[in-house]
Order: C-alpha cells, then structure tokens, then sequence
C-alpha cells in the first residue's frame, strides 16, 4: 500500500486492477489520479487516488475532476456523429458546403470524414500568430479556414493536435445551429447525468484538479514543418490552465472531467452507438463514424497511426487485444477505450503529466490488468 488516500470501487474479480492502480502510487508516479471501467454497461472498476492538488491537501475524490486533453477527440467526434445525419451525404460532405470559407487554397474537395481524420493539412499554424487566438474558438476557426493545407488534402494523414477542435467545432455549428458543448451538454452526457464537459462553467471550476507538468518534451521523431506548427512553435498553443481555458469549447483538448465519466461516454463506441441502452447515435451514422478512413505513417506523429472519423483505431494494440476497440490518448497520459466485442470501456485520468505520446506506462499497466481479468 502507499501513503496517498485510495478510495473507490472493484468488483470482485478485478483486483489486480486495485493492485495495478496501487502500484503507480507506490512507484512515486502519480500526484491524483482516477480509473474507471465498464463492462456490459455494469461500472466494474472505480478508483480515485492521490491528489488533486500539488500542495498534496486535498484528496482527489469523487467531485474531483481534471482536464483529459486530447482524450477529448473521440467525445466531439460522437456529438458530430449525433448530428451528421442533417447532411444527405453524411461524412462525404465537402466541408465548404457546410463552411464555404474553408474551401480556400484548394481545400474546397475536402471532405467532413478526410477533416476529422486529420487529412486535412491544417495541423497548426505556419506563420505566427498571437498565442490568445487560441483562446478565442470563432476567431481561431475564421483564421484556420483560409490557409493552405501543408499537403495535399487526402494523400497523406497527419494529427491535428489543437486545431482540430476548432475545425470539427465550428462545423458543428453550422450543421446544427449549437455549439458542440451545448449538444453534448443537451442531448448525451447531460441527461444522462454523466460529469463531462467541453467548457466548464466557472461554478465548476473549484473541481478541477490542478496539473503538474512534464518536466521533458516527448519523442516528436524527425521533425518536418507539419510537426514543427502542430507543436513546436511559440505560438503552436495558448496558455493551458487558466479559466478562459477551462470555460471555452476546444473540442480537441480541453474535455474536463472523471474517470467514470469519460468510460462511461466512451462506452457509447462499445455499444454499437448506444448509452444505458438508449440509442445517441444513429446505426448508420456510426458505422460511419467507427469505419476506417487512413492507415499509415502519421506525418505529425513519429508512428503509423489509424483514424476513422475523429477516434483512433487500436491498429497498433496499445489499447488492448481488438484492433476493432476505439481509442485515444491525452496530453500528460489519460487515456480510453472503447472495445466493441467485450463491450468494455475503460479510462484513465491523472494530473501528473508524463511525456508520452500515447501508451502512457501507468495507463499501460491499468489496460493490461483489466484485460488479464477478463
């Protein structure tokens, strides 16, 4: 066992989870953390440990709740999902029908499905800008719009770390006339009662833990001008962590919320669309939200990596077993799934960021654990 307070809940048959969860504690890798899993729709594992606070005053509870970064993605990209059937053509609508500005510069074929899977060459932008655009989603949105993509749109992948939300964000809105918080807020994660959301009222915000940085930048592999805008530039990011942050909608990065909250939502991709047996996504919009749309070297990402349109396929197994389980990671190490076969979902949250780009060890360990239990 291990000084830091341990409370939660393991069905039986799942105590090596316990022990795993443990283990990270004892191994002086955590600050706070959480994990939680679903299997069959029945919460199996929910731990919460450590932390939420660097001064190590306040234990991380049951109210606590933390930013998951880009373990976000896969949440927008269910809100769009939820919505995309306004459009006849669906995924296959050019995204200049929907957002004319954003046909400029040769992107006006691109279509909705290449854009959420980070086909569309806007990984960051080029030239600089004011850090605080980021800060502002409507402002950010009409400034990513006209630039030219950094490859041909559809000849190759690769990931847009924060642009993303802003892309698929202001899309949304103009399929549906809401902001995608409000229709998560509305129509999935509200009415279910579940604690998550992509901008987080100030009433909320004595909740959220606080981040303890990494203290080194992660392996990046050769660096190429897609990488160096996604994440190398003085302006590639705003200040993350302040209330404005927390407040505004960033669909690829600023998600905030629990463990159990986050399994639960990800447990829509182990359900065939489906939340507490209740439909949230139509049967044909999320075959098309799970199908594979690019498989390969990641021009951002120093792997190959595979999207459908806007989570991770586990083409690589880090994410369990099934190549078919849904799946990302966030910045620091959360990380969840989705696995459709077992219908078993899963995440991992911590405020003691790592600098793994995804497979955080700790997250690693848990994933092994739960699948060695079933």
């Amino acid at each position: 066992m291990t000084d830091f307070p341990i409370s939660g809940f393991t069905a039986p048959g799942f105590e090596p989870v316990q022990e795993a969860f443990e283990a990270n504690f004892a191994e002086d890798t955590e600050l706070g953390a959480g994990f939680a899993a679903y299997l069959d729709g029945a919460l199996i594992v929910d731990l919460k440990g450590g932390y939420a606070d660097r001064k190590k005053q306040n234990a991380w509870t049951e109210e606590t709740i933390v930013p998951v970064y880009s373990t976000t993605k896969p949440i927008a990209a269910l809100v769009l999902a939820s919505v995309i059937e306004a459009l006849p053509a669906g995924y296959e609508t050019p995204v200049a029908d929907v957002w004319p500005e954003f046909g400029a510069n040769g992107k006006d074929a691109v279509t909705i499905a290449q854009m959420v899977s980070h086909q569309a060459g806007l990984p960051g932008f080029v030239d600089p800008v004011d850090p605080g655009l980021w800060l502002d989603p409507d402002a950010c949105a009409a400034a990513l719009a006209p630039l030219a993509p950094l490859w041909e749109p559809g000849t190759a992948h690769g990931y847009h770390p924060l642009s993303w939300g802003y892309l698929i964000g202001e899309l949304v809105r103009r399929i549906d006339g809401r902001s995608l918080g409000t229709i998560l807020r509305e129509d999935i994660a509200g009415p279910a009662g579940i604690d998550f959301q992509i901008g987080t009222p100030e009433s909320e915000h004595h909740r959220v833990a606080e981040i303890m940085r990494p203290r080194a930048l992660p392996d990046l592999g050769e660096i190429n001008d897609a990488t160096r805008a996604a994440f190398l530039t003085k302006w590639a990011a705003p200040d993350r962590g302040g209330a404005i942050w927390r407040e505004i909608e960033i669909p690829s990065a600023n998600g905030i919320g629990s463990a159990k909250a986050v399994a639960e939502l990800y447990g829509i991709y182990a359900h065939d669309g489906e939340l507490r047996g209740q439909s949230v996504i139509p049967d044909s919009a999320f075959e098309s939200l799970i199908e594979s749309r690019v498989k390969g070297q990641d021009l951002v990402l120093p792997y190959v990596t595979e999207f459908a349109a806007g989570v991770m396929r586990n083409n690589i197994g880090l994410y369990g077993p099934n190549p078919d389980t849904m799946c990302h990671s966030g910045w620091g190490g959360s990380l969840a799934l989705g696995d459709p076969d077992r219908h078993l979902s899963a995440a991992y949250v911590m405020n003691r960021q790592s600098n793994s780009l995804q497979a955080d060890p700790r997250a690693t360990r848990l994933i092994q654990a739960l699948y060695g239990c079933l």
